[in-house]
């Protein structure tokens, strides 16, 4: 088409995809008061009568004139995108794949038909955890000290929580992809396994924060088995690559073997007939030098 036309079909699916987002949000905002009781269930709420002093309870409150009405549009647009993202990446992905091969339809469906699990379990884990990791910061509130908690603080620190753990489980499949790509061999994850078990098991510790190890090896544990299926993955691709290419591994600026070893022929040596001479040689008995030659050359 044209690029006019591709630009106009941009704006049409453009359109299609905030009009879900914000069909959505709508209805969001209508079921605005579920969605927060949702969000703080995290949060243990001090009861009727119970007074906030150190760790034993939080109060959920709006610090401004204005954090009600802020919280709430900010709650049901984050709703909004996440309930509407299948329209949206549709639109997306319709716009691109005219332009796509085959080969890359194919990844493309693969890395979008995985990734979406693993996000979703990487999300559905931190809400798990979410509880014990916020008790346990609310527990090291000195006594005598409240803990008045702003509703968009919470919903910030879940948000942040739910995205951390699912880009965490995402890691395998980059891996995946970039061993399909040919950038990452399976070889070399193999040689990066202990520092990628250690930087896991650390970053597990620092983005979960309880003191006990459960929360930790909660995140870590699944990265870690991911990312030996990952392994396994790609030393498997990189010898079915071998094995349809010998040459599949060398550099760009690296020389294939050459095998240089003669092949049998297989068949008797036919005779060939000799040289013709010059009118000069002919009729001798024995070899005539012309010119210092003893033959036509």
């Amino acid at each position: 088409m044209p690029l006019i036309e591709h630009l106009r079909e941009l704006r049409n699916r453009l359109a299609k995809g905030v009009l879900a987002i914000l069909a959505v949000t709508i209805v969001a905002l209508v079921y605005s008061q579920d969605l927060m009781q949702f969000i703080t269930q995290s949060v243990p709420k001090c009861g009727p009568g119970q007074t906030s002093d150190g760790g034993n309870c939080a109060i959920v409150s709006f610090n401004t004139l204005m954090a009600p009405f802020s919280v709430t549009i900010q709650l049901s647009l984050t709703a909004g995108l996440v309930v509407s993202s299948p329209i949206w990446l549709y639109q997306l992905w319709a716009f691109v794949a005219p332009g796509l091969h085959r080969n890359e339809k194919k990844y493309t469906y693969a890395f979008v038909g995985a990734a979406v699990p693993l996000f979703a379990m990487g999300a559905y884990l931190a809400y798990m955890i979410l509880p014990v990791s916020v008790k346990v910061l609310i527990s090291l509130t000195p006594e005598g000290s409240a803990n008045i908690l702003s509703l968009g603080d919470v919903l910030d620190f879940t948000l942040r929580m739910v995205l951390v753990f699912g880009l965490a489980f995402e890691l395998p499949l980059v891996l995946v992809m970039l061993n399909l790509t040919g950038v990452l061999s399976g070889k070399t994850m193999v040689k990066w396994w202990r520092g990628v078990i250690m930087g896991v098991f650390v970053f597990g510790a620092v983005i979960t924060p309880t003191t006990d190890p459960v929360g930790m090896l909660a995140l870590s544990g699944p990265i870690v088995v991911l990312y030996f299926l990952a392994v396994g993955f790609s030393l498997l691709n990189d010898k079915r690559r071998r094995r349809n290419n010998p040459d599949a591994a060398l550099d760009d600026d690296e020389a294939s073997d050459l095998d240089l070893t003669p092949e049998p022929l297989g068949h008797e040596v036919e005779p060939v007939s000799a040289a013709r001479m010059l009118p000069e040689q002919s009729g001798t008995k024995g070899p005539k030098q012309l010119n210092g030659y003893d033959d036509i050359t």
